[in-house]
């Protein structure tokens, strides 16, 4: 027992230089001085007159794509709202349209003879493509409305933007 304990001793003893070699040397390090110099009044005015245009230029370019990004902000709501209006109306074509075959289906079955049937498809028929050109123009005018709101704010904001950059 005494042997395990005395080598215990000795590994304590070796660990300790072993730690110190591992240490970072200790260096002071060199103070320079600067030396002092005179700066031309000229170039000193030049440079404060550079980074006045600077930040009067950011500040500039930072209001304008502030406005153009609630412009933006203001186009995609539109656009948003103008989307589910004319998907709205698309359902309301289809259910149209579907009711009104449904409603010719019913007539169909209880048609008796061939000229009835001439009548009931031609009828059908003729109301069917007016209804058809009826949808396609309010279609047409809520895409086009859509648009318009969608692009004319835009076209403003960017035109006002680029004024207020230039």
């Amino acid at each position: 027992m005494s042997e395990v304990s005395q080598s215990s001793k000795a590994k304590g003893k070796a660990t300790t230089p072993a730690a110190s070699m591992f240490e970072l040397p200790k260096f002071e390090m060199p103070s320079f001085e600067m030396p002092q110099m005179e700066v031309p009044a000229a170039f000193r005015e030049f440079a404060e007159k550079s980074v006045s245009q600077a930040k009067d230029t950011y500040e500039r370019m930072r209001s304008a794509a502030e406005e153009a990004t609630d412009v933006l902000e203001g186009t995609y709501a539109t656009a948003t709202k103008g989307a589910a209006d004319y998907g709205l109306k698309v359902m309301e074509a289809i259910r149209a349209n579907t009711n009104a075959t449904f409603d010719f289906y019913a007539d169909f079955v209880k048609v008796k003879s061939y000229s009835e049937l001439v009548e009931l498809s031609t009828s059908h028929a003729r109301k069917q493509f007016e209804a058809m050109t009826a949808q396609s123009k309010d279609l047409a005018a809520i895409a086009q409305k859509v648009m318009t709101e969608t692009a004319e704010p835009v076209k403003g904001s960017m035109t006002k933007a680029f004024k207020k950059v230039g």
